[in-house]
């Protein structure tokens, strides 16, 4: 693992509980999960599979949502950690998280596979990240979101994400991001509170 040695601090959360069906554990990805990785976010986001969850984007977007460059990138990169979610029927999630500065960290590539969403472990994704969070001493967390995702925004704001009000802009014209099918695609950034 890359990054400071305090990244993950031992304690309340779940790393090293041994998953079952009904509860998650959590654990850093390694070298070797970036292909699991990469599947488990394709199948969250796009093409028919996706469309088995909610978080499906594939009408928005086409095309891959991330491969094992960029996945790899994030588990190597310092002060960034990408973190499974297991339970007893293997790897269920993933999200990545990035400290930012002294008081911000970063939530991205948050994946459920689309089988089992509804499930809550999205809620303990962002219980554990909060609790990470607080390990690095950061006061907020921040994300982007497609403007275009208001049910996923709203489920964000239902678990203390608000809208900031600042916006990124879709890059159209590069393809690891995905090939557009509508051409007013923009990210809108959310913070919440550890």
């Amino acid at each position: 693992m890359t990054g400071p040695p305090d990244l993950l601090l031992p304690g309340p959360g779940s790393f090293g509980r041994v998953a079952s069906a009904s509860s998650p554990a959590f654990r850093i990805a390694r070298a070797c999960d970036v292909p699991a990785v990469v599947a488990l976010v394709e199948s969250a986001y796009r093409g028919e599979s996706s469309r088995a969850g909610w978080t499906t984007e594939a009408d928005l977007l086409e095309g891959c949502r991330t491969d094992a460059a960029h996945v790899t990138e994030l588990i190597e990169r310092p002060a960034s950690v990408v973190v499974l979610l297991e339970n007893g029927r293997g790897l269920v999630g993933c999200f990545h998280f990035e400290r930012r500065d002294p008081s911000t960290a970063y939530f991205g590539m948050f994946a459920v596979a689309p089988t089992e969403q509804g499930a809550g472990l999205g809620r303990a994704a962002l219980f554990e990240a909060r609790r990470l969070a607080t390990g690095w001493g950061c006061r907020t967390i921040d994300m982007t979101v497609l403007r275009q995702r208001d049910d996923l925004i709203a489920w964000y704001e239902r678990h203390g994400f608000r809208a900031t009000g600042a916006t990124v802009p879709f890059p159209y014209g590069d393809d690891s991001f995905g090939r557009p099918r509508r051409d007013d695609l923009e990210f809108v950034v959310l913070s919440g509170p550890v």
